[in-house]
């Protein structure tokens, strides 16, 4: 079962080598990872999307990454009310008859046209994987020279009370 990790970090050195290091020698593997600043200086955000197979494994390693010396706070925030997107740039060759084809294809999905050549069109878009993933399965036809996407970045959505590290969403229900 896929699981989305939140973790708040120190910004240093090594921080994400360690977090993925230790997820490694676990065996777990991780889908996607997107880290950046905060609105604190010096702490970061990662959200991390893994692989695991059942909640004691994930309890465990909840347990691991919090025994990090720099990583502040650990949170499986999968089942919670999330806010949570994607971006993904995506390169389909086009010719300049296929361009207002393409564009009427993503249109709907509030996609852009980022960069156009004389032989491809560069996308951009924003919003949930699945609907990233439903526009890539739109363009395939059109021949997708490349794709680039960031990885999941989330948190939770208003004011919801913080959950215990250490304790797993079926324990709270």
């Amino acid at each position: 079962m896929k699981r989305i990790i939140s973790l708040t970090v120190q910004d240093r050195s090594g921080v994400l080598n360690r977090v993925t290091g230790l997820l490694q020698r676990r065996q777990f593997n991780i889908s996607s990872i997107s880290v950046g600043p905060t609105e604190t200086d010096g702490i970061s955000k990662m959200t991390l999307v893994v692989e695991v197979e059942d909640e004691q494994r994930l309890e465990q390693v909840t347990k691991q990454l919090n025994k990090q010396i720099d990583v502040l706070k650990v949170s499986d925030i999968t089942d919670k009310a999330i806010v949570a997107r994607e971006l993904a740039l995506i390169k389909v060759a086009g010719s300049s008859q296929l361009r207002s084809e393409i564009s009427g294809i993503i249109d709907p999905f509030r996609a852009l046209i980022i960069d156009v050549s004389k032989d491809s069109l560069t996308i951009q878009i924003t919003g949930r994987p699945d609907k990233i993933d439903a526009l890539i399965e739109l363009l395939r036809p059109y021949g997708i020279k490349e794709i680039a996407r960031t990885g999941l970045t989330a948190f939770l959505r208003g004011h919801q009370p913080q959950v215990n590290e250490l304790t797993t969403y079926s324990q709270i229900k």
